[in-house]
């Protein structure tokens, strides 16, 4: 009798099944958070979370194999079952992130409007709050594309090596993987060294998620809203086959031009009320209407007529760099209220904040507009509503839990708690004097843990829409250590720093700044018995690009608040950020015994600085001090590490 045998194309295909299964599962993580971060991050965190696991669950071997290419180092670990894994996730989550041409900007990607498993019903899910470290890469990783986001993801993570990634990359469809790979490349200055262990936190890990219920009173609202259109339509179908029943009346529609215009108040864009906590935009887009007049039509259309038409009778202004044109798209609502005996409407067309003020009596209307394109959790958490009598009232975002007030030029003192309303509008906060400096008070708000864990930073009023946030990049290490990021300036040694600093904020008033670093980079031992120095940079980083900076000389003083000494001042520049990180500079500066010196200094790089003019010398490392006459031209020029040279920055 003959002996039946199992097939071997079938009993192979069951243990590459059984083999992929067990990859998956062990992988299940990593390949959830791969899918996380490569989608995009205009979904809302929920639909994120859904998605990628589809896009993990969905994996498994299928109808369509996976071309995958081999590995090309001992490094880069297995090209089997957890390479083809890996190529099905990333395109489905490449797919998830694809926008054909001419899909609406403001409607998600098609694939991903498309219902898949799982599914949840009743509970919105989000990935737990990080640091302000994570959310900053989170903003920077939203600005990439997709590829360039998957590409970061196996480099950092899986540590594949650039030609493996493209490789992958090429597998899952990506037209261009080479480029892909050098933008996310382009990254790692955003990322830092610590690249790595902020990806693996809680703030991207898709599996260790928190519950909340969705909107429990719009659900009830709608479970009524279906009762009662339901109950409608029985009562009219009993109408309608009555014998000798009239006809139904219908009421009159009446069509305008402006209802069809994107200036109009009935198609204002309203937020839901709770979408800020979970969306990975954490921006004005987030913010939900607010205020008691919030549903006035007749005010709301003089507040988009105003924006939309000019007329003599509303004043408009507009911070550098704004446009002043109608909006481009249907604007959306932020707040519309009584503030301080005005009508205040402030709206948002994405790019530009626009806040519409009329008296309650006799007087004239007027508009501000700001840009706040790219605005993020710290710059989109509070605007001015109105100021007068020295103070300002601020309406903050909803994700504000908490805020006070202090004062920069008393370090020492603890912040004054600062009420706000059901609305967010704060009480009135004290405005820094025209003129001297005697004061400079500043907000400092924390945010909500369901967004950010422990973060609390600090906002200044310099005149515009919304008020400057003050950060702070403290000495780099010794020997050459990698750069150092900017901090929120709540720490004792950063309120220290900004309250030398402080009154060097007031030549940019109505600049349309939306960030000011103080940035100590570099230190140095006066001559002379003069005590130990401290240089710092200042920049202003305004919201249309460009940047202005300050170099300010901090030698040891008798008071905490004495301002800092200004050797240089430098506009739309570089120097400083991310994109400038070698600086020097030099000043004049008399010693104890009445001897004048030129100290000079530069950031971590620098390994030997030069002068020649009224004085000619040259030392090694990073500082420089030597007999000068009080007054003459000097150059001074650094030498970096990779051999290039750098020339002073400001005067």
């Amino acid at each position: 009798m003959p002996t039946l045998r199992r097939g071997r194309p079938a009993l192979r295909t069951r243990i590459a099944d059984d083999r992929a299964e067990a990859a998956l599962v062990e992988q299940y993580t990593a390949f959830v958070r791969l899918a996380y971060l490569t989608l995009p991050a205009s979904l809302s965190r929920h639909r994120r979370v859904l998605m990628a696991h589809a896009a993990a669950q969905a994996a498994l071997p299928g109808t369509r194999p996976a071309r995958v290419p081999g590995p090309r180092t001992a490094g880069d670990g297995p090209g089997g079952p957890e390479d083809v894994l890996r190529v099905r996730v990333l395109r489905a989550a490449l797919a998830g992130a694809h926008r054909p041409a001419g899909w609406p900007a403001r409607l998600p990607p098609p694939r991903t409007l498309l219902p898949r498993l799982p599914v949840v019903w009743g509970l919105r899910l989000f990935p737990r709050a990080g640091g302000a470290e994570e959310i900053a890469l989170g903003q920077a990783l939203s600005g990439a594309s997709a590829p360039a986001r998957a590409a970061f993801v196996l480099r950092k993570i899986d540590g594949f090596t650039s030609r493996r990634v493209a490789d992958l990359l090429g597998a899952a469809g990506v037209q261009a993987p080479e480029r892909a790979v050098r933008e996310a490349a382009g990254l790692d200055a955003d990322a830092g060294p610590a690249a790595e262990a902020l990806l693996r936190s809680q703030e991207f890990d898709a599996c260790s998620v928190q519950t909340r219920p969705t909107d429990l009173v719009r659900r009830t609202r709608r479970k009524r809203l279906v009762l009662a259109v339901g109950a409608l339509a029985a009562v009219s179908a009993v109408v309608l086959v009555l014998p000798g029943g009239s006809p139904v009346e219908r009421p009159e529609v009446r069509s305008s031009t402006a209802a069809k215009g994107i200036l109009d108040s009935a198609r204002l864009t309203r937020t839901a009320p709770d979408a800020w906590a979970d969306t990975s935009r954490v921006d004005f887009t987030a913010w939900p209407a607010r205020g008691d007049r919030a549903d006035d039509e007749a005010l709301l259309a003089r507040a988009l007529d105003s924006w939309g038409t000019r007329s003599d009778a509303v004043r408009v202004t507009a911070t550098p760099g704004t446009p002043t044109d109608a909006p481009p798209r249907t604007p959306q609502l932020l707040f519309a209220g009584g503030v301080d005996g005005h009508d205040v409407v402030l709206l948002s067309d994405g790019d530009r904040l626009a806040r519409y003020s009329e008296p309650d009596g006799s007087g004239r209307a007027a508009l501000d507009l700001a840009r706040v394109d790219d605005a993020d959790v710290t710059t989109a958490a509070a605007v001015v509503l109105s100021r007068r009598d020295g103070s300002a009232r601020y309406l903050t975002a909803p994700w504000i839990t908490e805020a006070t007030t202090r004062d920069l030029l008393r370090p020492d003192t603890p912040g004054r708690p600062l009420d706000l309303s059901d609305d967010g509008v704060t009480d009135p906060v004290p405005v820094a004097p025209a003129t001297g400096c005697d004061r400079r008070p500043v907000m400092q708000l924390r945010s909500s843990s369901r967004i950010v864990e422990h973060h609390a930073f600090i906002v200044a009023d310099l005149g515009g829409l919304s008020p400057v946030h003050l950060t702070y990049t403290p000495l780099p290490g010794h020997g050459t250590p990698p750069a150092r990021q900017p901090r929120e300036a709540t720490s004792t040694q950063a309120l220290l720093v900004w309250a030398r600093s402080a009154c060097r904020l007031e030549p940019w008033r109505g600049g349309a700044v939306r960030a000011v670093n103080a940035w100590d980079f570099a230190e140095q031992d006066l001559p002379e018995g003069g005590g130990h120095a401290v240089w710092t940079c200042a920049r202003a980083s305004t919201w249309r690009g460009p940047g202005d900076v300050a170099l300010l000389l901090r030698p040891p003083a008798s008071s905490t608040t004495e301002p800092a000494r200004l050797v240089g001042t430098a506009r739309n520049t570089a120097a400083c950020s991310r994109f400038g990180q070698h600086v020097v500079a030099s000043g004049r500066w008399k010693s104890p015994k009445g001897h004048w010196y030129l100290v000079a200094a530069g950031s971590r790089a620098v390994t030997g600085i030069s002068v020649s003019g009224a004085v000619d010398a040259a030392r090694s490392g990073r500082s420089l001090a030597v007999r000068a006459p009080e007054r003459g031209a000097v150059r001074v020029t650094a030498r970096l590490d990779t051999g290039e040279k750098l020339k002073q920055v400001g005067y």
